[in-house]
């Protein structure tokens, strides 16, 4: 079967349980499932029921498409995402992805946790992604070129939608949310960086270094979806600080940031409603 085919399966199963899907929808990174409480949830779907769709194995993903109402703008939550380092393969990692964008999704909204490679930006704190290196040492579009979705050759020049990513930074500074911006570092996980990668990673220009995103928005960009990404810094790289890392560091810093993000994302949903 091919790629398109699953596709299309995984389309037909969630359109005949909701038909008219939302035009926005955000993927959630580790600790930020709870967004979907400030919503007025109209359906709740685990991942495990949609045909092909990855499921995921981390901590903190709970693993279900939520299609919900915030002051009558439908919005589509994906509680977690699945990570090359999982063991599964590239088309699978950008599945859910593509399957917005066949859904009729315009705008996607990509959150992660990641790591710190400022000593002036700590954990907690939130940093817009402008820009992307991909260290991962893959790409999902390698292999035939799904030619239904986009081109073989797509363009990257402006990989973080500005038009959206301006929307959502003024959201979060109207919210009273301090947020930074900055280049982010894809690598494949999941075993943490050494200082002399976090070092090298900083030289290259990187500001925040983590294990998912940069598939989506390759993905993303390559069917033609606009995008955006937040970062949530959830601990100081390797060689930042002394300690040693850990992923109960990570949950537990993206749940101290999780309030601030959703009073920023329920002013983006107000802003986005007005656009």
């Amino acid at each position: 079967m091919t790629e398109l085919s699953k596709l299309n399966e995984a389309k037909d199963y969630i359109n005949k349980l909701y038909p008219e899907f939302p035009k926005l929808a955000i993927t959630l990174g580790s600790g930020l499932s709870d967004l979907s409480d400030s919503l007025d949830i109209e359906i709740s779907i685990p991942f495990k029921d949609i045909p092909y769709f990855p499921k995921s194995t981390v901590v903190g993903h709970k693993g279900n498409l939520i299609v919900g109402t915030y002051k009558n703008e439908k919005i589509a939550l994906l509680q977690g995402r699945v990570h090359y380092y999982e063991g599964y393969t590239p088309s699978e990692v950008v599945f859910p992805t593509r399957l917005m964008k066949l859904l009729g999704v315009k705008d996607l909204v990509l959150t992660n946790a990641s790591g710190s490679l400022n000593s002036n930006w700590g954990p907690g704190q939130i940093m817009m992604i402008t820009d992307h290196i991909n260290m991962t040492g893959y790409n999902p579009l390698i292999g035939e070129n799904i030619k239904e979705l986009g081109p073989r050759f797509n363009d990257m020049s402006e990989p973080y939608n500005k038009k959206l990513s301006s929307l959502l930074k003024s959201s979060c500074i109207d919210s009273g949310l301090e947020i930074h911006e900055g280049i982010y570092i894809g690598v494949s996980g999941p075993s943490y960086e050494t200082p002399a990668e976090i070092e090298a990673f900083s030289k290259l220009g990187a500001s925040a270094v983590g294990m998912s995103t940069v598939p989506e928005v390759i993905a993303g960009n390559h069917c033609g979806l606009r995008v955006c990404g937040l970062s949530c810094l959830t601990n100081f790289a390797s060689g930042i600080s002394n300690q040693p890392l850990s992923h109960e560091e990570v949950t537990e810093a993206s749940l101290k940031a999780k309030p601030k993000l959703i009073a920023a994302f329920k002013e983006f949903f107000n802003n986005y409603n007005s656009n």
